[in-house]
């Protein structure tokens, strides 16, 4: 057995108005929580350290720049890797990130238990649009902040295992979870801010929001045979609902554990790491059981060509 005993820490909303400190101090305590369950290592959402920002139209680009980060750990996020540090826990949080060079990313990165980056993924499949688009509900301008992740998609060695990472609308497209399967993933990690309503169609609302996210993350589980853990920041930020959702699922697709509400919350699950070989020695045994003579396609075009 390989377990490595999991904390989803969700967190509820963050307002506009508040700061990176009181937002890490919440941090902090799930992961004091987690510790006291025996947690190993812990997962927090997309872009954990403040609101939801791409909700917000600003006219002038660069006056979004203070919802980003110009190095990590930084002054406010040095306590938290100093807490992490302290239990042994290693850990995994998205935040907004701008580079030395201008470069604006949506970023996770996993830390091991001695506070050492590990492994950094920036966003690859951003949903959204670029400018202001009055016949919305609610803005999602992630297009207009953000670059598309350069990244692709890495596994790293951490805790005895094979770890990946995507954000929020990755979990949605099935290539995100077979690059990492062809690496052997055996957890993927992923935080998410999901809002109840679609912007676009007014009908579809928080059950079926839920049902697609639930839907999304245990067929990629499933169908590389590999453990996922999902986070989301929930609740209402500012008059905008996020939906809740945090949950384990194992490598057979199913849900072992999940997170009511939209509140502050934790819950731990021993992930047995080894759980994952039976599906990628059966039925997802690629080197099997792949043809990719008939795949090229899903490269060589993005949108859809129709048949003649």
């Amino acid at each position: 057995m390989r377990v490595i005993r999991t904390a989803a820490a969700q967190l509820g909303p963050i307002q506009k108005a508040e700061d990176r400190d009181s937002v890490v101090a919440r941090m902090i305590a799930l992961m004091d929580e987690a510790k006291r369950q025996d947690a190993d290592f812990i997962v927090y959402p997309e872009l954990a350290l403040t609101t939801f920002f791409p909700r917000w139209y600003h006219e002038d680009r660069a006056e979004a720049d203070r919802w980003f980060e110009r190095e990590m750990p930084g002054p406010a996020t040095a306590p938290l890797f100093a807490r992490a540090r302290e239990h042994g826990m290693a850990l995994s949080f998205g935040y907004a990130e701008l580079t030395p060079e201008g470069r604006h990313f949506n970023t996770s990165i996993l830390v091991d238990r001695e506070g050492r980056i590990v492994g950094k993924y920036r966003k690859t499949h951003l949903p959204g649009h670029a400018e202001y688009d009055p016949e919305r509900t609610h803005q999602h301008l992630e297009k207009r902040y953000f670059e598309p992740g350069d990244t692709g998609f890495p596994v790293w060695r951490m805790l005895g295992g094979l770890l990946g990472m995507c954000i929020c609308n990755d979990r949605r497209w099935p290539e995100t979870y077979r690059v990492m399967g062809l690496q052997g993933v055996e957890m993927v990690v992923l935080g998410f801010n999901t809002p109840s309503v679609n912007a676009q169609r007014n009908g579809e609302g928080l059950e079926q929001r839920l049902f697609h996210h639930r839907l999304s993350v245990q067929a990629g589980a499933y169908q590389n045979a590999t453990w996922v853990v999902a986070v989301a920041k929930a609740g209402n930020e500012d008059g905008h609902p996020l939906t809740g959702g945090t949950l384990i699922v194992d490598p057979n697709g199913f849900i072992v554990a999940e997170l009511p509400g939209e509140a502050d919350g934790v819950i731990v699950h021993p992930c047995d790491l080894d759980e994952t070989r039976f599906g990628k020695e059966t039925i997802f045994d690629f080197a099997r059981h792949r043809r990719i003579e008939h795949y090229g396609r899903i490269t060589a075009q993005t949108g859809v060509i129709l048949p003649e």
